[in-house]
C-alpha cells in the first residue's frame, strides 16, 4: 500500500540538505531493507504527522515567498524571499528520490488562509506581515517541529534528516530576526 504525502513534506521532513543535497539521497540508497520495505514504508503516526506538518510549512513558505517577490517594496525582503525559494526548491529536488525510496507519492499543500491573506497585502503592510508570520513565527514553529522529530522520531531516516535540517532552519530564523530588526530600525 502506497502512502500519499506532499513532495514538499518529504522535502522538508527528510532533510533540508541545501548544503549537501546528495546526502539524504545517499543515505536512502544505503539504507538497510528494514528501513524501506519493498511494499513501501511503515511510519509511526508521529512520523506521519511530522511529514504532514513539515509539508504544509514548506509549501506555505514557498508560496508566500513567491508572493513576496511581487508584493514587497523592500529589496531586503525580496532577497530573503528569493533565498527561501531557492533553498526549498533545492530541497524539493533532492528529496524526490528519497520519497520514491520510501514508497510515498507526494502532493504539496500550502496554508491557503495565510497565503490568501498575504496576496491581499502590498508594500509595507505586506513586508511586515510576511516577515512576522513567515519569517519569524513559521520558522520558530519549524525549528520546534524539526527539533522534536530529530530527538524523538522513530524512523531513522526522518530523524537523521530532521537533525540535518535543523541548522538550516535555525539559520533562516536568524536571518528573519535580523531583517525584522533592521526593518523596525529603518521605519523609526
Amino acid at each position: 500500500m502506497k502512502l500519499r504525502y506532499s513532495l514538499q513534506a518529504i522535502t522538508v521532513a527528510l532533510g533540508l540538505c541545501v548544503a549537501s543535497p546528495g546526502a539524504v539521497y545517499a543515505q536512502a540508497s544505503d539504507a538497510p531493507a528494514s528501513d524501506a520495505p519493498a511494499g513501501g514504508t511503515k511510519l509511526s503516526p508521529a512520523d506521519q504527522q511530522f511529514i504532514q506538518d513539515a509539508s504544509k510549512s514548506d509549501a506555505t513558505e514557498i508560496a508566500a515567498s513567491r508572493i513576496a517577490l511581487k508584493n514587497s517594496r523592500d529589496p531586503r525582503v525580496k532577497k530573503f524571499a528569493q533565498q527561501m525559494i531557492a533553498d526549498h526548491t533545492k530541497l524539493s529536488r533532492s528529496m524526490a528520490a528519497l520519497a520514491a525510496k520510501k514508497g510515498l507519492a507526494t502532493t504539496p499543500s500550502a496554508d491557503s488562509a495565510l497565503v490568501g491573506k498575504l496576496q491581499t497585502l502590498k508594500g509595507q503592510q505586506f513586508d511586515e506581515a510576511y516577515m512576522e508570520q513567515l519569517g519569524l513565527e513559521a520558522h520558530q514553529r519549524a525549528v520546534d517541529l524539526f527539533q522534536q522529530e530529530s530527538q524523538s522520531g522513530t524512523d531513522s531516516q526522518l530523524k537523521a534528516a530532521a537533525a540535518r535540517a535543523l541548522p538550516i532552519i535555525k539559520h533562516h530564523l536568524e536571518m528573519a530576526q535580523q531583517l525584522a530588526g533592521a526593518m523596525k530600525g529603518s521605519s523609526s
